[in-house]
């Protein structure tokens, strides 16, 4: 079969948890003995992606953002499309304040919904004709709901099964000015009629788009996200040091500022003197600021010799960063769909500490590979992670459990032969 994927990318600036997920799952297809072909839209998925370098990165970041605030770039000749779309730029782009966050790009995000009607139509052609001429598809996967805008072209050319993921979709919508949000919210909800099937990464997170986007319950299956275990180096908590860490793009979203006043507060309890806290996961520069304040208040609590900003996150680093620490904590503050970081994490051997929001409780409770803990402030975080830390038995237990959860529930092999079973069903 010959699958193609469109995926969106973060650039490489921070650890993408959407890009991460569809990069192992066409691995995974792959070795299922299937054709995958991987697009990228907007900005590169990773910096050490190999298996595109020939594939033209679609919707360039830079090129669409001055093509809608800019008339004059939309007659702009083909040699400066290629400058705004070259690597540098887009590499640029992806480290700017602003080029992965909602707020701004409301008018952008209608016009990309609208799809031909909107003022990205001429790239929505090429993207089409590229796919035309080079790949033939069987199944065309969208990564997401915010790219429906691409399914209705692509379902008149092709004719073939269209099926969307659903992740995380409403904290770029809800994020947005209120002006804008219903107005998104029914866009995609119209242009779900050109997808055969979603896919919601969690049991929560498919409840959640049913009510949001009016889908019919049948038209929606909920998959598990999966890793590779054998991508993951195993090592259990008592082989290593007692450190805390956090891996996620370091924003406020995310709860990083949650994790380090937890931190703060643990370390003015006597018998955590060792206890260090690792941090990784990248960011954009709209977290500059954010990352300066959270320096400062570590500075004036005298603790910036125990905790470490690591800045390289790439496949090689986080598994050293995973034998270093014994457990994990992302408090992303709304909660999340489903959360990559949990099952690197607990693949490595590593329990996971998380609030009880979101998809946290069901992921959790199906690996055995950690706790939750509630409400989700610096206090309850402390809490658990106080109770946690000392005890050497329960995390040893946590951290067996954790490795073999991902190996019974969460294995990516296991899942791209469901999701196989899916685009075939739908073939037929």
């Amino acid at each position: 079969m010959k699958i193609v994927q469109i995926i969106p990318g973060s650039g490489g600036s921070f650890y993408c948890g959407n890009c991460l997920r569809d990069s192992k799952y066409v691995v995974a297809l792959r070795e299922q003995g299937h054709e995958v072909i991987k697009i990228p839209m907007y900005l590169p998925i990773f910096s050490d992606e190999h298996d595109i370098e020939d594939i033209p990165v679609f919707y360039g970041a830079v090129s669409i953002y001055l093509k809608q605030l800019y008339p004059i770039f939309r007659r702009a000749p083909a040699w400066v499309d290629r400058i705004l779309n070259s690597k540098p730029m887009l590499s640029m782009a992806a480290s700017m304040a602003g080029s992965t966050d909602a707020k701004g790009l409301e008018e952008m995000t209608v016009s990309m919904l609208l799809g031909e009607d909107g003022k990205q139509n001429e790239e929505l052609e090429r993207l089409v004709d590229w796919i035309g001429e080079h790949c033939h598809p069987d199944v065309i996967h969208i990564s997401n709901a915010l790219l429906l805008g691409l399914a209705h072209r692509l379902k008149e050319r092709f004719n073939v099964p269209v099926v969307c993921s659903l992740q995380d979709e409403d904290v770029w919508v809800d994020a947005m000015q209120p002006a804008f949000r219903d107005q998104i919210w029914k866009l995609m909800s119209a242009k779900s009629k050109y997808v055969d099937l979603f896919i919601g990464v969690s049991h929560f997170f498919s409840k959640v788009m049913v009510g949001r986007m009016a889908l019919p319950v049948e038209k929606i299956k909920s998959l598990y996200l999966g890793v590779d275990p054998d991508d993951y180096e195993f090592m259990p908590t008592k082989e290593k040091k007692r450190n805390i860490g956090y891996i996620s793009r370091m924003c406020p979203e995310n709860g990083l500022d949650i994790l380090v006043d937890a931190f703060v507060l643990l370390k003015r309890i006597p018998g955590f003197e060792d206890v260090r806290l690792l941090l990784t996961g990248g960011s954009t520069g709209a977290d500059t600021k954010y990352i300066s304040k959270i320096i400062k208040y570590l500075t004036k609590a005298n603790l910036n010799d125990m905790v470490e900003f690591i800045d390289d996150f790439e496949e090689n680093a986080r598994v050293d960063f995973f034998r270093r620490v014994s457990v994990i904590s992302v408090p992303v503050r709304k909660g999340e769909a489903f959360g990559m970081y949990l099952l690197e994490s607990m693949a490595s051997g590593t329990p996971v500490v998380q609030p009880a929001l979101g998809a946290f409780p069901e992921i959790i409770g199906l690996s055995g590979g950690g706790i939750v803990y509630e409400p989700n402030t610096p206090e309850a975080l402390c809490d658990a992670l106080a109770g946690l830390l000392p005890d050497s038995e329960k995390l040893n237990k946590l951290s067996l459990a954790a490795r073999k959860g991902v190996e019974l529930n969460f294995n990516i092999h296991d899942h791209a032969k469901e999701m196989i079973d899916v685009y075939q069903k739908l073939r037929i």
